[in-house]
C-alpha cells in the first residue's frame, strides 16, 4: 500500500518535498520507535503547525485505545500539564476509519488562544489493521487547511509504517534470541551428555569386567580396577558438583557468605591442598609486606585458587608456579603465574565462557570446561576482574581482584588524606 497523497504531482514547495522524503528515511532507519516518532514530528512541524501530538494504540488485552506517545510543541509547551490530548479526536478516527476534525472550546476560564483547540484525527494503520489513532492539536486558530490535512495522513501512514517496522524487528530479535536459545540448549546437552559418558563407560566397563564369573581376578587387579572406578566415580561427582555450582552462580542463587579474609592464609591454604593432591608440584610465593584483609567469601576464594593451580598444574606439567599477591588500588590482585606453553592469543577471549577448552589440548587433557567459567562468576560476584596474561612459549599468569576490606580500605584513606 502506498501512503496517501502523491506530493510529487501536486503544487509543495521545496521545503516540503524534503521534509516528506526526510520522514521516509526515517521509517527505513530509524533505531527504535520513539526516537524515529520525535525526528518524524519535529520534520513535520517545518511543514504544517500544530501544538501538540499524542497518539494513541488499541490494546487487545483491554480492548481499549491507550495513550502511546505525547509531545507538546510551541503554544501547547506552556500548557502542557493543563492538556487535553484529544482522545476523543482518536478514538474517533479509529472507529470509523477516516479523517476527523474537532473543534473545542476549552471554556471561558481559558484566556487567550489555547481557549480554542483544533483537533484533527486520523487513522494508524498498516495492511489493513487499525492499529490506533493520531492527533494533531493546534490553539487558537485557524483550522486545519486541506493541505495540511494531506500532509498530516502522509505522516500518519508513516507512523504506522514506523510501528510496524519496530514490531517485525521485535519479532525476528524474538525469533533469533529463541533460535539462539535452542542452539545454545542443544550444545549443552550434547557436550553433558559427552562429559558424562565418558567416566560412566569407565564405570560400566570395569564394574562389568569385575562381575564376570568365568574369570578369577587376582587381588593387584581387582585392585587397580576398583581404583579406577573410584577416580571415575570422583570425576563424575566433579563434573556433577561444577554443572550445579555453574548454573547456580549464572542465576545469582548461590548466596556468599561475607568476611574479612586474611589472603596469605588462604594463598598458604591452597597451596597445601594442591602439594598434597599434586605430589612434587613446586609452588613459590610473592606475597607484598602488610597485605590488607580483603572482604570475601573464604570458601568460595578457595575454588577459585584450587581451580588456577590445578589448571596450572594440567597445562603446564613440572613448571614451577608462583603465587603472587598485591595491592591494587582498593583492591587485593592474586595471581598464579606458570612458565608452561602459554596460550594462543585466539584463545584467550574465550577462556572464561562455559565449556570452552583450548582445542588442541581437549583430548590429551581431562576436564569439563566448566572451571575457568565459574572461577569468572565467583570473582564478579566479588565485584572483582579475573583475566589472563599469556605468551605462546612463556607461561601464563591467570589473575584475578578482590575488594579490600572496608575497614582496611578506611585505614589506608585516613594515611592518605594525613600524608
Amino acid at each position: 500500500m502506498n501512503p496517501p497523497g502523491n506530493f510529487s504531482n501536486q503544487t509543495t514547495h521545496g521545503v516540503e518535498l524534503n521534509a516528506v522524503y526526510a520522514i521516509a528515511r526515517i521509517v527505513a532507519e530509524s533505531p527504535d520507535t520513539e526516537s524515529g516518532m520525535d525526528a518524524i514530528f519535529r520534520l513535520a512541524r517545518t511543514i504544517f503547525i500544530f501544538d501538540i501530538v499524542s497518539l494513541y494504540l488499541y490494546n487487545d488485552e483491554t480492548s481499549e485505545l491507550e495513550p502511546s506517545y505525547a509531545r507538546a510543541l510551541g503554544r501547547g509547551r506552556s500548557h502542557e500539564a493543563d492538556l487535553d490530548w484529544g482522545e476523543p479526536a482518536a478514538l474517533e478516527a479509529f472507529r470509523t476509519g477516516q479523517t476527523v476534525l474537532r473543534q473545542e472550546d476549552a471554556g471561558a476560564d481559558v484566556k487567550g488562544r489555547e481557549r480554542r483547540r483544533d483537533y484533527l484525527g486520523l487513522p494508524v494503520h498498516v495492511a489493513g489493521k487499525w492499529l490506533g489513532g493520531l492527533v494533531f492539536g493546534r490553539f487558537g486558530g485557524p483550522s486545519f487547511p486541506p493541505e495540511h490535512i494531506r500532509l498530516a495522513e502522509f505522516v500518519s501512514w508513516h507512523v504506522g509504517q514506523l510501528l510496524e517496522s519496530q514490531r517485525m524487528a521485535l519479532r525476528i530479535a524474538s525469533l533469533e534470541a529463541q533460535r539462539e536459545l535452542a542452539k545454545m540448549q542443544d550444545e549443552f546437552i550434547s557436550t553433558v551428555s559427552h562429559e558424562l559418558r565418558s567416566p560412566l563407560g569407565f564405570i560400566k566397563g570395569y564394574v562389568t569386567t569385575l562381575l564376570r564369573d568365568d574369570v578369577d581376578w587376582e587381588e593387584e587387579t581387582r585392585h587397580e580396577f576398583l581404583q579406577i572406578v573410584d577416580e571415575e566415580a570422583d570425576r563424575l561427582r566433579e563434573l556433577i558438583d561444577d554443572l550445579l555450582d555453574s548454573s547456580r552462580l549464572s542465576s545469582g542463587v548461590i548466596r556468599m557468605t561475607y568476611e574479612n579474609c586474611v589472603v596469605s592464609t588462604m594463598i598458604r591454604d591452597a597451596i597445601n591442598r594442591s602439594e598434597a593432591a599434586y605430589p612434587g608440584m613446586v609452588i613459590r610465593t610473592d606475597i607484598e609486606p602488610d597485605l590488607p584483609e580483603v572482604y570475601a567469601d573464604a570458601t568460595r576464594i578457595a575454588q577459585v585458587l584450587d581451580n588456577l593451580l590445578s589448571n596450572a598444574t594440567k597445562y603446564a606439567p613440572g613448571s614451577p608456579i608462583t603465587m603472587r599477591a598485591l595491592k591494587q588500588d582498593n583492591f587485593v590482585r592474586i595471581e598464579v603465574i606458570d612458565k608452561g606453553a602459554g596460550i594462543e592469543k585466539d584463545h584467550i577471549s574465550h577462556l572464561f565462557e562455559r565449556f570452552y577448552r583450548v582445542p588442541q589440548t581437549e583430548r590429551t587433557i581431562r576436564g569439563t570446561g566448566l572451571g575457568l567459567h565459574i572461577c569468572r562468576k565467583i570473582v564478579e560476584q566479588h565485584q572483582g576482574i579475573i583475566d589472563v596474561i599469556s605468551e605462546v612459549d612463556e607461561g601464563s599468569n591467570f589473575y584475578f581482584t578482590l575488594p579490600i576490606a572496608e575497614s582496611e580500605s578506611t585505614e589506608e584513606e585516613e594515611k592518605t588524606n594525613a600524608a
